[in-house]
């Protein structure tokens, strides 16, 4: 898994309650056991007109120039609710999109995305608001998981998250990378083991 390293970019906002999965990536694409291409479908139903991928929906914030390369996305309430599919985090992955701000989150997106590199912060709605205002001139916000930090030119913000999942994505860790930093451990365990079996 990729390393989160510090994040300098403008912040798409996206200020809409319950948002699920489905908006995020539509069940038609679901089918691929890749990562890959699942970024062009992000967002898919409100991104393209007619549902088709070569009509962009001109008033959706990632189709404008400023925000079409945003990798912090501020949103509403309860985002990533709805069905548990790992696909909602790698769209935003393969978009380019690592972090996502919001009030608060379905507990099943809010744990993939510390397998995906995608740093969830949860804000209160105040905090939240002064963010948008500011997002929405296009301003760059540098997003500072060492020291806690998200920061524009007029504004700076301390986010909670906890020890060892903010150790995971500095590391790069998913689950099978935390397995692995204890494969000594294993092998260990599992020769103790045949030793007694036989």
């Amino acid at each position: 898994m990729k390393p989160f390293t510090t994040i300098i970019s403008s912040a798409a906002v996206l200020k809409i309650d319950n948002i699920d999965t489905d908006m995020i990536i539509p069940k038609q694409f679901l089918k691929t056991i890749t990562r890959l291409g699942l970024g062009e479908k992000l967002f898919f139903e409100m991104r393209y007109l007619e549902n088709d991928l070569s009509k962009k929906n001109p008033d959706f914030v990632l189709n404008k120039e400023e925000f079409s390369k945003s990798q912090i996305l501020i949103a509403g309430d309860n985002f990533g609710c709805g069905s548990s599919r790992e696909h909602a985090p790698w769209s935003l992955a393969d978009f380019g999109i690592f972090c996502v701000i919001a009030t608060s989150f379905a507990d099943i997106f809010y744990n993939n995305c510390f397998e995906n590199s995608i740093l969830p912060i949860i804000l209160d709605q105040d905090k939240i608001d002064s963010l948008t205002t500011i997002a929405n001139t296009a301003a760059n916000f540098k997003i500072d998981l060492e020291n806690q930090t998200i920061s524009t030119d007029t504004l700076d913000v301390k986010f909670d998250i906890d020890k060892s999942k903010k150790t995971r994505l500095i590391k790069g860790l998913d689950s099978i990378g935390l397995t692995m930093e204890k494969m000594s451990a294993i092998k260990g365990f599992e020769g103790k083991n045949q030793a007694l079996c036989f």
